[in-house]
């Protein structure tokens, strides 16, 4: 594994993190490994992954297609099990479904017959919450988020990028302690994802919000992280944990700024090789098939 020199003490992504001062683990990720039986064989989708996301960071994870990303966002979020290893959060080890991760999909989640302030109120129902207080506290996320007048539209009112915005602010009014995001904006064109990426940057700044990020798109890494985590091609490895040291807030003159471009193009240097791997195995799959 290769890691730039580090702005600041960073501590190791598995072990003891007690003494470093100043410095504590939200989530930590232990030596996790799923195997998947395919009935010809067994294929290792991630193999003995380790790291630790900080209160308050923001954590991304990148890597090529099949390189186990989404596997372990499942693990993490508790939707996958039949792992060795292990994931704690605050200390403690999870198993299954936990309060304290919320989670955005790639996919579509909004429910088209409620309305975007009755969506975001949704899982403050479900917990009992009583009307008057989930319904202002609905808001007040529905506001954070840029959608404040929007409260009584439905979701075939809105853009993608909209709908995702809802995702989020029904994710955060549950208050989990970490936010767990697969590829939000996959389905959204390039300017949309910058313009939402910016306001996802604002709203975890406004709410110190622990977040970790699974994405293939390297700009929108650099643009969103404090740190990134490149992974291998099949099986899933950690290969470089790298710092991002732009300044906060991330600006037009940051994004466009020429230590913007070094972070990407480093990036990509260091995910250029598994990305070619992938590509060659698929393709060899498609010449065999084809023969």
């Amino acid at each position: 594994m290769t890691s730039p020199e580090p702005s600041a003490p960073v501590p190791p992504l598995s072990g003891d993190t007690s003494a470093v001062v100043g410095w504590t683990a939200a989530l930590r990720v232990m030596n996790v490994t799923k195997r998947f039986h395919t009935g010809r064989e067994i294929v290792t989708a991630v193999d003995d992954v380790s790291f630790d996301v900080r209160e308050g960071e923001f954590l991304s994870v990148i890597g090529p297609s099949g390189c186990g990303k989404s596997t372990l966002f499942k693990i993490i979020g508790g939707l996958l099990g039949g792992f060795s290893g292990e994931v704690r959060v605050g200390g403690r080890s999870i198993q299954g479904p936990h309060r304290d991760i919320g989670m955005v999909f790639q996919e579509e989640s909004t429910f088209p017959w409620r309305s975007v302030l009755d969506n975001v109120a949704f899982p403050l129902e479900a917990s009992g919450m009583g009307r008057a207080e989930r319904l202002d506290r609905a808001a007040h996320f529905v506001s954070l988020v840029g959608l404040k007048g929007f409260e009584r539209r439905f979701p075939s009112e809105l853009s993608g990028g909209m709908r995702q915005r809802v995702a989020i602010a029904r994710t955060l009014a549950f208050n989990p302690k970490i936010l767990l995001m697969d590829e939000p904006f996959a389905a959204l064109d390039e300017q949309t994802r910058y313009l939402l990426g910016d306001k996802v940057l604002q709203i975890q700044q406004a709410t110190k919000q622990t977040t970790l990020l699974i994405t293939h798109n390297i700009g929108e890494a650099v643009q969103l992280s404090d740190r990134v985590l490149v992974m291998t091609y099949r099986p899933g490895r950690i290969k470089a944990v790298v710092e991002v040291d732009l300044p906060r807030p991330r600006s037009d003159d940051v994004i466009t700024s020429d230590a913007f471009a070094r972070h990407v193009a480093g990036l990509w240097r260091n995910l250029k090789e598994e990305a070619s791997r992938g590509l060659a195995e698929s393709e060899a799959l498609v010449s065999g098939g084809a023969g």
